[in-house]
């Protein structure tokens, strides 16, 4: 009966401790839940969103919810190129995202594309791309120039080049005067990314971004690329050709000759919105990068008027057409992540669990004795009591919080360190630019005075020839002049002689007086 008794008591215990579940744990891309502190709060749009995983150390990995863009407005116009590079602009805020222009078949093998990118008219205006034959034999199109300079953006538009002419960069030490923006616009977001040159980014980015680039990359190139929500994209050369830089001084350097064929887009999964690294090559000629299949396609919208502006000058605002409102296509892989986060928050006010909404339940826990462990047997000391469920799963909230903030912390670190080496890169190569004009001008004022004293030389002896000879030439007719009057003076003593004698002959021969 003893033995009857114990086995029934030790029946009710094992009972008892199995049937303590914990909470369902959510799925495995569920965005963690804020702390119980901030459970009524709703997350914010740039949430950092949590995965919790079965392998210890992807609990480290934090990934940025990507926020689909609002409704844009958008002015799209055609441009009349110029066929002579444009002066510099520097303006205050970066240019917005690369918009989607599939285009045309070309309507004859002599025909470029040339567009479309953001060029600027008092705002940022899409110049709306399309196949323009060169205005004259042998010109050649320049692609936009911008460059990330201090806060501003320096921006060259693109223009005809004629064939001995190449594309002249902005000089460092160039003085340019900030662009005013037009009445009623709104200055965006300056420039996020390290210094030098740079094309906007991918379509559906976040403003303000922007792509290190070579010189001369069609902006077009990222069209293919997924959104960036943070600094990291970068492009780089794959194959260049006929590449020769000549005419560096303190004020400018011309690029001649430069033909990009292919380049390399590389992000890492920290910055882009899909959060996979991008290591693609792809086209740099601008109509096969333009033709390219996007990721969030933002159609850029067709000009309302069909006749072009012209080039943009300062000071000379032109009538710019009413925008047009874009709208982002945005696949759902991509917003998926923010709908899930939405769940979290609707768990911690009590949502009911898995079971109640027909769900299959979590896995407990707390698992059963494994093989060759003994099982507990009544009047044993119990382990110790596992915290309760809602404690339990604060805390986990709590630690999926705090390493998503460590690899927050962890990855702004990196993109500091990535942009300080960047900048100090910058200062070297600016530095070493700007002490190769100095002595490049150095030696051309040392060739110029060297010049203007040998000048000075041969002038000071030519004025002195000239003196001389005219010097000679005085003393000759002096003494040509003394010569005749000598002569003058002879001619005069001759005849008075002979009139003296005629006189005294003729007085000789005069009849004496009756």
């Amino acid at each position: 009966m003893r033995l009857i008794i114990a086995l029934i008591v030790a029946a009710g215990a094992l009972s008892a401790c199995n049937s303590q579940s914990p909470p369902p744990a959510p799925p495995a891309d569920q965005t963690a839940a804020p702390p119980a502190a901030d459970q009524t709060a709703p997350p914010p749009a740039d949430q950092t969103a949590q995965a919790p995983a079965e392998n210890p150390a992807e609990s480290n990995v934090s990934e940025e919810t990507y926020t689909p863009p609002p409704p844009q407005q958008v002015v799209s116009v055609y441009q009349d190129a110029p066929d002579a590079q444009p002066p510099p602009e520097e303006i205050g805020w970066a240019p917005p995202p690369m918009l989607v222009e599939p285009p045309p078949p070309p309507p004859g093998p002599q025909y470029v594309w040339t567009g479309g990118y953001w060029g600027w008219y008092g705002n940022w205006v899409w110049i709306y791309g399309r196949w323009a034959p060169p205005p004259r034999p042998g010109y050649h199109w320049v692609q936009p120039y911008y460059e990330h300079r201090g806060p501003h953006v320096v921006y060259v538009g693109g223009f005809w080049g004629a064939p001995n002419v190449s594309f002249v960069a902005p000089g460092i030490g160039l003085s340019l005067t900030l662009a005013v923006p037009l009445p009623g616009i709104q200055p965006g977001p300056p420039p996020m990314g390290p210094e030098g040159i740079f094309v906007p980014p991918p379509p559906g980015s976040r403003f303000g971004l922007i792509v290190p680039a070579p010189i001369g990359t069609p902006p077009a190139v990222v069209i293919g690329a997924p959104p960036v929500i943070a600094v990291g994209m970068r492009i780089s050369n794959t194959n260049i050709s006929n590449t020769n830089i000549t005419n560096t001084t303190i004020n400018n350097t011309t690029i001649n000759n430069t033909t990009v064929n292919n380049v390399t887009i590389e992000a890492p999964a920290s910055a882009t919105a899909n959060h996979v690294a991008v290591n693609a090559r792809v086209p740099a000629v601008a109509h096969l990068a333009a033709a390219q299949t996007p990721v969030v396609r933002v159609p850029a919208p067709a000009p309302t008027s069909a006749k072009p502006l012209a080039p943009y000058t300062a000071g000379h605002p032109v009538s710019l057409p009413p925008p047009a409102v874009v709208h982002a296509v945005v696949p759902a892989e991509l917003t998926r992540p923010r709908a899930e986060a939405a769940a979290a928050p609707e768990a911690a006010r009590g949502a009911p669990p898995a079971a109640a909404r027909g769900e299959p339940a979590a896995r407990p826990s707390v698992p059963a004795a494994r093989p060759g462990e003994p099982a507990m047997r009544a009047g044993e000391p119990q382990p110790a009591a596992r915290p309760a469920s809602g404690a339990n799963a604060a805390e986990e909230r709590a630690a999926q919080q705090r390493a998503a903030q460590e690899a927050e912390a962890k990855r702004n670190a990196e993109q500091q360190a990535e942009a300080k080496r960047n900048a100090a890169q910058t200062a070297a190569e600016r530095s070493k630019q700007q002490q190769e004009a100095a002595a490049e001008a150095k030696r051309n004022a040392a060739q110029a005075a060297a010049e203007r004293s040998k000048q000075q030389q041969e002038a000071g002896a030519e004025a002195k020839r000239k003196a001389q000879e005219q010097a000679e030439e005085r003393s000759k007719q002096q003494a040509a002049a003394a010569e005749e009057a000598k002569k003058k003076a002879a001619e005069a003593a001759a005849a008075k002689k002979a009139a003296d004698e005629k006189r005294k002959e003729a007085q000789e021969h005069k009849p004496p007086p009756q």
